[in-house]
């Protein structure tokens, strides 16, 4: 199942699909030197957008949820860059704590955990649950929808090592983005893995730093390709001292989203682009697609009403919003059964191991789908054939469109390595 485009500026994307699997091998080659220099992030998913004309990642998760979406056909694939990835780190690895988010009443996140659980056993691994939750004090029982239950522990640190009672792990998996701050629990631990790194959650990343390095990346790949960055690289600016509820720092953004809108009109017109553009306001750390908002004009932000005020002024974890990321807007002009689909590619080590559709009925191609109402329907990773098809036409085959995905995905995971690396507070420095 390809969902139909429903736009007419098809032709950029179906040459970009073309030209991307004329040149595979030098693309996979491409990949298999930068990973020689770099480590790819234990695992990640990526919301990708396809505007016809323009296709590029708009956010990079480093603790994706989600894992349940995910068909049985994709998790031996999981389970192999699951392998993969453990090998890496720790070749002996017997024991794995998994520390989840502390949102236990949430039934799919909690079936989200119970399918890492199931990838993590099968790759080899004795796996228990950790909570971060103080009123776990005693191990506890969660029933799930289908049948199953997940157990969740009292976390116990001695002075070098976390663990539980009974339970030394060699590893630990974070599935916690870190919105609220960093529990001291999770500091110091220098004996053990703790992955992803601490400077990866929210209390410390950004957004804009992920995408400047995405710059970076875009840059080298369309230089490789001889290809205009732009088709997929969403341009961005930033504000750094916003106060959405006392209205403060607006002019700020008002003026950023002039210039980035100037700046699309610009590339719209140099590519025939009969739309109007608009950009996406967002906090610049966070996620779960709260603090988000659609700008078509810079005048719109002089009357916020409250409820969009507030809705900007606190993320996940009550956090208040003091830096927006400015963003390209890219519309997406993908529909499954008529309703608005953007699709979203995970990766185990630098594995691209599947996805899923999400799909909004209830939005437009230029909002944001990540919110309640949203739809899962796997992406067709799961055919016989994960491998491309040489020679079809482009647009008219799964494979061939995924593996494009795919390559837009991997670019976003490099560049959230580059990130990493530029970020660590542990890095070494070589003059």
């Amino acid at each position: 199942m390809v969902p139909h485009l429903v736009t007419a500026l098809t032709g950029p994307i179906n040459e970009l699909e073309a030209r991307i699997l004329d040149s595979m091998p030098a693309i996979e080659r491409w990949f298999r030197l930068e990973w020689m220099e770099h480590t790819p992030p234990f695992y990640t998913s990526v919301d990708v957008r396809n505007a016809g004309f323009k296709l590029a990642p708009v956010d990079t998760n480093l603790f994706p949820g989600g894992w349940n979406n995910l068909t049985p056909e994709m998790l031996p694939l999981a389970v192999q860059a699951a392998m993969a990835a453990i090998e890496k780190i720790c070749p002996e690895a017997k024991n794995l704590l998994l520390i989840p988010e502390k949102h236990t009443r949430n039934t799919f996140y909690m079936t989200n955990v119970a399918r890492l659980v199931q990838i993590f056993t099968q790759a080899g691994l004795n796996v228990r649950l950790g909570s971060l939750d103080p009123e776990v004090k005693a191990p506890t029982t969660f029933e799930l929808p289908g049948g199953e239950s997940l157990t969740m522990e009292p976390l116990l640190r001695t002075q070098r090592r976390l663990g539980l009672k009974n339970f030394d792990p060699c590893t630990i998996l974070l599935n916690n983005d870190l919105s609220a701050g960093i529990p001291s629990v999770l500091e110091n631990l220098h004996e053990q893995y703790l992955l992803p790194p601490l400077h990866a959650g929210w209390a410390v990343r950004r957004k804009t730093n992920h995408f400047q390095a995405y710059e970076e990346v875009a840059k080298k790949f369309s230089k490789l390709m001889g290809m205009d960055p732009w088709l997929i690289n969403p341009m961005f600016s930033q504000c750094g001292e916003v106060n959405f509820a006392e209205g403060s720092g607006i002019e700020c953004v008002q003026t950023n989203v002039d210039a980035l809108l100037g700046k699309i009109r610009r590339k719209y017109k140099e590519y025939g682009i009969n739309e109007k553009p608009f950009v996406i306001v967002k906090a610049d750390n966070g996620t779960y697609g709260m603090g988000i908002m659609t700008v078509r004009d810079a005048k719109q932000l002089d009357e916020l009403n409250r409820r969009t005020r507030n809705k900007m002024s606190v993320i996940k974890d009550g956090q208040e919003v003091t830096e927006v990321i400015i963003q390209e807007g890219v519309p997406t002009y993908e529909r499954i059964n008529d309703a608005v689909a953007e699709p979203v590619v995970y990766m185990l080590d630098r594995y691209v191991v599947g996805g899923f559709y999400r799909v909004h009925a209830d939005r437009g191609i230029d909002e944001n789908l990540n919110s309640p109402g949203a739809q899962f329907i796997p992406l067709a990773f799961a055919e016989s054939s994960h491998l491309p098809r040489q020679g079809v036409k482009p647009g008219a085959s799964a494979p061939n469109r995924f593996y494009m995905y795919g390559v837009v995905a991997r670019l976003a995971m490099l560049a959230a390595s580059y990130e990493l690396e530029a970020t660590d507070p542990d890095a070494e420095v070589y003059d």
